[in-house]
């Protein structure tokens, strides 16, 4: 593997800026109430950084100096999309900010616990273990993961925003006492060597610059004999870099995604190989023979909602949902209620909702690449 260059760590400095956006937002009701108490400036600044990265840079203009310099700022890119898109996240989506598969009749919150559940049992998660969730968004699977095996949990996330609400959240449901987060880079943890019993990543791996540094950083903390279980987000065996088409359709997704550089299957297979790793399971979930596809929220098709109840998420990310968010965005920002950017930000995650469909549809993308690998008992 080519070495991968890191960013210096400065947790004052996230702090300060995280105080100085959020300020108090991460205890308001998640979702619009939030998005509305940003600072002004700081927001800017965020969507300024964010944004440099994709702007005027289109599939058919993108060199390797452009991914390159991207990859290279992994780090503060990351951050600051999350800056940015967690409070639509949680408006859009909900506390699990992934994909999953669909049974018939499946209302949406079911399916996203049963695909945690899914993994922590793969995984072999027991009551008492001590589990790392690998960049761990507002806890929502690490709350569930707890509830369903009474394991101990540690979320690492390297956005102080999302590690408040996390925090919040998990004090609210009374998990405080088997919930912890701590601010990091996952490419440079903090942790020393085996720690944990399993560790766990729910399509979060994505945003290394790595996969290979970023697997091999879960190595080290693992403990021997213990097991790592990732779902992925990849491009399939399909994709060929050199279709326009196929290219657009990456992008699309990096941009709406916060992703520094996203890899084909084979890449993560060897990956988790080079990093020590005795796999044991692989398999793209998404090529299962479900009712629904996994995409099927996005695409906005009501055939597929399992309860009425799922009504109001599936409205709100049809593309005509999203054009009324677009439109209503835009005028709360007009009238300076909403801070500048925070349409553009929308418009980036609808352009990446399509850009997620047609991978979907077409076989090019999976958000849902099980692998299950094991560390080695004689280290």
């Amino acid at each position: 593997m080519a070495p991968v260059a890191l960013e210096t760590e400065d947790h004052a400095r996230d702090a300060a800026f995280n105080k100085a956006m959020h300020g108090k937002s991460a205890n308001e009701r998640a979702g619009m109430m939030s998005m509305l108490k940003k600072d002004k400036t700081a927001q800017k600044a965020a969507v300024d950084e964010y944004f440099k990265h994709w702007d005027n840079k289109s599939a058919a203009d993108e060199t390797a100096e452009t991914r390159l310099a991207r990859r290279d700022e992994y780090a503060t890119l990351t951050r600051h999309y999350y800056n940015l898109a967690t409070d639509l996240y949680e408006y859009g989506w909900g506390a699990s900010f992934h994909f999953c598969r669909f049974a018939y009749g499946e209302p949406f919150r079911q399916a996203i616990a049963r695909h945690e559940h899914y993994l922590a049992s793969q995984i072999g998660i027991k009551e008492g273990m001590n589990v790392l969730d690998v960049g761990c968004g507002v806890g929502g699977p690490a709350r569930e993961i707890v509830k369903f095996t009474n394991c101990n949990v540690v979320g690492l996330n390297n956005n102080d925003y999302q590690i408040e609400r996390a925090t919040r959240y998990a004090a609210k449901e009374g998990l405080a006492d088997k919930l912890s987060f701590v601010k990091g880079d996952f490419m440079q943890m903090s942790f020393p060597d085996n720690t944990f019993d399993a560790v766990y990543a729910i399509e979060a791996t994505v945003h290394a610059p790595s996969l290979e540094g970023i697997y091999s950083q879960i190595f080290r903390v693992l403990k021997p004999g213990g097991v790592f279980g990732v779902y992925e987000w990849l491009m399939t065996d399909k994709y060929d870099n050199d279709n326009p088409r196929h290219r657009e359709i990456r992008l699309g997704i990096e941009i709406g995604d916060g992703i520094s550089n996203m890899e084909k299957i084979e890449v993560a297979l060897a990956a988790i190989k080079a990093a020590g790793f005795e796999l044991e399971l692989h398999e793209d979930l998404a090529d299962r023979p479900d009712a629904s596809p996994w995409y099927w929220p996005l695409a906005g098709d009501f055939s597929n909602m399992g309860t009425i109840y799922d009504l109001p998420t599936i409205l709100r990310m049809t593309k005509i949902g999203r054009g009324i968010i677009h439109r209503f965005v835009g005028a709360l920002e007009k009238i300076g209620v909403a801070p500048e950017g925070t349409q553009k930000t929308a418009d980036s995650l609808a352009l990446a909702a399509d850009n997620l469909v047609a991978g979907g549809r077409e076989k090019l993308f999976t958000p849902m690449y099980l692998m299950v690998a094991r560390k080695p008992h004689a280290q």
